[in-house]
């Protein structure tokens, strides 16, 4: 041992080292009388050196050691250490304590008395008595909100089951016990699916770590087709358990189906229908223009109106069929392998609309744009239809266009803004209807398919489009679409 240590533990007495040592200690000889008695021993039961020292260790009336005290018995191994016991205080309540006893012997080996240092523990049994209240009845609470799940998971029409972390269903739903077999202590695999091993698009690890999974499912014994929703059980922070609540949708598939079959018969037959009118209407402006080049000189001022008419509505007619071959073809074209140049796209639209930027005098102003996964023609179509409709109802007011693109972590966006007399707010939602056009639009031509169109493009992409005022006056048409991966 270091010689400065063997000379600090000579000049520091023990006494003082027993009085300082934050643990409770008395010392007893062979009949159990107190011969010392340290200042925590003090402190935790009240009772001086003075009182103690001299006692009977019995009057601390010790529990359970004042019916039977160990510490002299021969079958006892020592020391005994972590016992729990407890004294009675000075005032009268008692102290719950944990303590070690041991034996003192001379040089000789002969017991000489006994040794107990003891800590006050009291502050501990009263934490964990109300820590274990605490627990017993949000333990209540639990099971009482468990109960009243599974009452109201019971009433539900929808299948539901939960199930553990190894796929044992521990709950299932009367509804869901009505289309499987006796369920017992089988597996969500063995019970629902009739499967052998786990599926291989189980969502039970992610539902573990708090997600909230969707799922589209088909049970071959029934042939329906249910819309199932996996959520965390019981909490969302560390469940331990899948809750899995289904939803018959063989009926809403169905129904989808046959919509989307007769969209496309509808789409079929405008497409049809708008080529079989389109034929006749090239001949008659053909003729009516030879007739205005051949003949305008011999008609009248009425003849030459006629033919003038003939002219504007065949024309009009053959821009009607146009916007609706459009229309019909939005949904029906294939996706591009990868993202396509939309800034690209936009400045050959403007390019395709020179005439139409020179005839209203108008600045358009085209950002950097993202790219996108949509194809080429429709893209197309969107910025012709937008941009056609800010130059002939926005530019003259006010000649500036601006043309812009912003990417969200899970879509994109694309604003057209113009600065003319805007749209009134009646008006913002039903103009993307078809036929439908704006009070600001009388005196203009146009067929009122265009923004219709833009509207089917945003809505088969999984998005969105809308108009809002521009600050200052004019009309902002936003489209906002989904981001599509690459294949």
């Amino acid at each position: 041992m270091n010689s400065n240590l063997y000379r600090l533990l000579a000049e520091y007495p023990l006494e003082t080292l027993l009085q300082t040592i934050p643990t409770g200690l008395f010392l007893i000889d062979t009949n159990k009388i107190i011969v010392y008695w340290n200042a925590e021993a003090m402190r935790i039961t009240g009772y001086s050196a003075e009182e103690a020292v001299g006692q009977h260790c019995s009057f601390l009336h010790g529990d359970p050691c004042h019916m039977e005290c160990g510490l002299f018995s021969e079958t006892t191994p020592k020391p005994e250490i972590g016992l729990t016991c407890s004294f009675q205080h000075k005032d009268g309540r008692t102290i719950a304590l944990t303590k070690n006893v041991d034996l003192l012997r001379n040089r000789d080996g002969v017991i000489i008395g006994g040794i107990e240092a003891f800590v006050d523990v009291s502050r501990l049994k009263v934490l964990e008595t109300d820590l274990r209240s605490v627990v017993e009845e949000r333990t209540r609470e639990l099971e009482l909100e468990k109960a009243g799940l599974r009452a109201v998971l019971d009433g539900m029409v929808d299948p539901a089951y939960i199930c553990d972390s190894s796929y044992h269903i521990t709950f299932a739903n009367r509804a869901m016990l009505n289309i499987t077999d006796d369920i017992g202590q089988k597996t969500c695999y063995e019970a629902i699916y009739q499967r052998e091993q786990v599926c291989d698009d189980c969502p039970l690890s992610q539902v573990l770590q708090g997600q909230i999974v969707h799922q589209e499912k088909s049970l071959l014994e029934t042939g329906q087709t249910y819309e199932i929703i996996h959520s965390p059980y019981p909490l969302a922070k560390n469940p331990t358990h899948k809750l899995g609540v289904s939803r018959d949708i063989t009926e809403r598939l169905e129904t989808r189906r046959q919509l989307q079959q007769t969209n496309r018969e509808l789409d079929a037959f405008v497409s049809t229908v708008s080529h079989d009118l389109r034929s006749p209407l090239t001949p008659l402006i053909g003729f009516a223009e030879l007739l205005e080049d051949r003949y305008g000189e011999q008609l009248d001022d009425i003849g030459r109106e006629c033919i003038s008419e003939i002219k504007k509505t065949a024309e009009k007619m053959k821009d009607l069929l146009e916007d609706l071959l459009i229309l019909s073809r939005v949904g029906q074209l294939k996706m591009p392998e990868g993202p396509l140049d939309t800034t690209e796209i936009a400045e050959n639209v403007l390019l395709e609309l020179a005439d139409k930027v020179l005839e209203h005098r108008a600045k358009v102003q085209i950002g950097k744009m993202p790219n996108v996964m949509l194809p080429e023609s429709l893209l197309t179509d969107l910025f012709r239809n937008l941009l056609g409709n800010a130059l002939k109802y926005g530019a003259d007011s006010d000649p500036h266009i601006e043309v812009s693109g912003y990417e969200f972590p899970e879509r994109v966006r694309f604003m057209v803004v113009d600065h003319g007399p805007g749209i009134e707010e009646e008006e913002r939602e039903t103009i993307f209807e078809p036929f439908k056009r704006g009070r600001h639009t009388r005196g203009t031509t146009g067929t009122g398919i265009g923004l219709a169109t833009v509207a089917k493009i945003a809505r088969v992409s999984g998005g969105n489009a809308w108009v809002e005022e521009t600050p200052g006056g004019g009309a902002t048409f936003i489209v906002d679409l989904p981001v599509t991966k690459e294949k």
